[in-house]
């Protein structure tokens, strides 16, 4: 796939952009920001709607075509005048042909009054490729999810409910596909109750197609020189959800929470909750965070996809953008966008990767050959490979760090709940004396520890990384190289490489066996830098490193979501042994107030985050960051189902 996977673009002599796919404007020449106020912000009385909002409220905004991003960012800018502190703005948009980054830039400077909004936009608008891609904006006060793809392909996929819809396709004629019966079943699926529907289109056969669908919709004067414009309202019935054990717990009505380990998972759960006002607790049994797993001084971006797009693969690509923005934040000392190549090691491999090259635009990925693999490294490999530009490492405990610096979270050290009751609505964590924090919801991040506290089927699989000092000649490496094991630039003169996978070892000790072995996984990778670091004679007993422990389940999928009452589970969904398409409308017997974010595997940094926006999503009953079938993929109730359905 290549980059027209993206917009293409003509500028007229106003400097207006053009699409070349559907050769229409993206917004009205008469005076675009006065079109969008008056088509879509008047249209849906948003301005009273803001004012309307109280602390903790949200306002959740669909839109069919996302384009230049200006609906979105009139709207951001008049939520932010007249919305409480507190409220909160949802944007979910559609779009097929997404803009460059360099023509969104050129764009968005059309309009100096939304520069304040715009610069954060653009700074957030990094590794945006297809499927669900989710921008926190504004310290989490506005979050935008793009739905990048085929609209029809897309909004299905989409759990959300919709207060105000923006109908802003390109024009019926010219782009037919995003005016069907099909699109508009999608809208009246995915609305609240009364949503509100505005759109410039006022042809005979959209205003149709919108009240079959379930629309009140009525004819209002258009802007400028159009005559016409349809508003409305939703007055179809709410579908009800058909799968009661993945549906969203009733929302909690107190805001605090503890989380119980301050590992990725903790850090990011708790970030994610405290954006949205929570008061959290983060418990660590260590002296401090990050000192486990998420301990290592690099861990690497790298993007394990399938060109067939399976739940895992979705949920790694919209992953890796979550983090690739987050990491925005960081200090250039803590990451580098340095790109990851992935070496073809032999013919199978090298099939894999031509495969993913034809499925993924190319600023995601592309193939390199040995001689424009080398160039890139700037060392001498065994092959050439697949490359991704945008991806790089990272130092974990500065995210972790960054993600838990937030006044609503409150770390306390050397506290390892050891116990967790529920008492007068609330999670007690103790440790064997003493009472350590309570809250309404509890949330296990503490990778496999989870386990004393629910019964679900995590792993551990310890890994151990080596760290070698930098030489001269080592320096020159510029960018991680990845085998069966990888290889990083040099950070504080040193290079960092692993890792080793034992899955009978219990204990975090190096040694120098794994030393050993990481050795070889370096010569595989490039005997010529292997030379550089003069790893012949180096003594693997000599060697620094760390160990630690990945946490996975058995589907290699992360557990992320609420937590059921098994042996109610087991008894409210019987039938489901017999018959599994029987559906039994009982509601799903959740253990109140407890969740879990877990089982990340050795791809935590890329999954982790964004488990962190889907947990929140659940707790807040919040459009999802993911596709629907992804987070029902992840959900801890897929155990439990599968006992059932298997008879077991």
């Amino acid at each position: 796939m290549s980059d027209s996977s993206n917009a293409q673009l003509d500028w007229d002599d106003q400097g207006q952009p053009l699409s070349r796919q559907y050769g229409d404007v993206y917004f009205s020449r008469e005076g675009a920001l006065g079109e969008t106020r008056h088509v879509f912000l008047d249209g849906s009385q948003l301005a009273q709607r803001c004012a309307e909002l109280t602390v903790d409220d949200r306002l959740v905004i669909g839109e069919t075509g996302f384009g230049t991003g200006l609906n979105f960012l009139c709207a951001w800018q008049l939520f932010d005048r007249l919305a409480p502190v507190g409220a909160r703005l949802h944007f979910v948009s559609v779009e097929k042909y997404p803009l460059a980054a360099a023509d969104l830039r050129r764009a968005l400077a059309l309009w100096p009054e939304l520069a304040p909004w715009s610069a954060q936009l653009l700074e957030q608008y990094v590794a945006i490729h297809p499927g669900f891609q989710r921008l926190v904006l504004a310290g989490g006060r506005v979050i935008l999810t793009l739905l990048i793809g085929d609209a029809l392909e897309q909004l299905p996929q989409l759990d959300a409910r919709i207060d105000a819809w923006f109908l802003d396709g390109f024009a019926p004629a010219k782009n037919p596909e995003m005016w069907t019966d099909a699109l508009f079943a999608q809208l009246a699926r995915l609305s609240a109750p009364g949503a509100s529907l505005a759109t410039f289109a006022s042809t005979g056969f959209v205003r149709r197609g919108l009240i079959a669908a379930g629309f009140a919709v009525r004819r209002l004067p258009g802007h400028g020189t159009k005559w016409e414009m349809l508003g409305g309202r939703y007055e179809g019935a709410t579908p009800r959800y058909d799968k009661p054990w993945y549906a969203h717990p009733p929302r909690s009505t107190v805001r605090q929470a503890l989380v119980i380990g301050a590992g990725m998972a903790g850090c990011a759960t708790a970030a994610s909750l405290a954006a949205r006002g929570w008061q959290v607790t983060l418990l660590e049994r260590h002296a401090d965070i990050a000192q486990e797993a998420s301990g290592n001084p690099q861990g690497v971006l790298y993007l394990k996809l399938s060109a067939h797009g399976t739940a895992l693969s979705q949920l790694v690509l919209a992953g890796f953008g979550h983090t690739r923005r987050l990491l925005q934040r960081l200090q250039p000392d803590d990451w580098a966008a340095c790109g990851v190549l992935q070496l073809a090691f032999d013919a199978k491999e090298a099939e894999r990767q031509a495969r993913l090259a034809e499925a993924f635009p190319t600023d995601l990925l592309y193939t390199l050959s040995r001689d424009e693999a080398e160039a890139i490294a700037d060392v001498g490999l065994p092959a050439g490979g697949l490359f991704y530009p945008q991806a790089g490492w990272v130092h974990p405990p500065a995210l972790c760090r960054l993600l838990a610096e937030h006044s609503n979270i409150r770390l306390l050290r050397h506290s390892e709940a050891l116990e967790l009751r529920r008492v007068d609505g609330q999670w007690q964590a103790l440790d064997s004396e003493r009472l350590l924090a309570a809250a309404s919801v509890a949330v296990l991040a503490g990778a496999a520890e989870v386990r004393r506290f629910a019964e679900l089927p995590l792993k551990r699989i310890r890994g151990q990384i080596s760290r070698l000092p930098q030489t001269e000649a080592s320096a020159a490496l510029s960018c991680v190289v990845c085998a069966e094991g990888y290889v990083a630039p040099p950070r504080h003169g040193e290079h960092t490489l692993g890792a080793s996978f034992d899955f009978q070892r219990q204990d975090c000790e190096p040694t120098a066996a794994e030393h050993a072995g990481n050795l070889e996984l370096l010569r595989e990778i490039s005997t010529d830098l292997a030379t550089r670091l003069h790893a012949d004679t180096l003594d693997p007993a000599q060697l620094q490193g760390r160990a630690a422990f990945r946490c996975t389940s058995p589907d290699y999928l992360p557990i992320v979501g609420p937590l059921a009452d098994e042996a109610a589970f087991a008894e409210a969904y019987a039938v489901l042994g017999k018959d599994a398409r029987q559906v039994p409308e009982i509601p799903c017997p959740w253990r109140e107030g407890l969740y879990v974010n877990s089982g990340h595997g050795s791809r935590g940094l890329i999954s982790a985050p964004l488990s962190a926006e889907l947990l929140a999503a659940w707790l807040e009953d919040e459009p999802l960051p993911l596709p629907r079938a992804v987070a029902e993929a992840c959900h801890p109730n897929r155990f439990a189902l599968r006992k059932l359905i298997r008879g077991q």
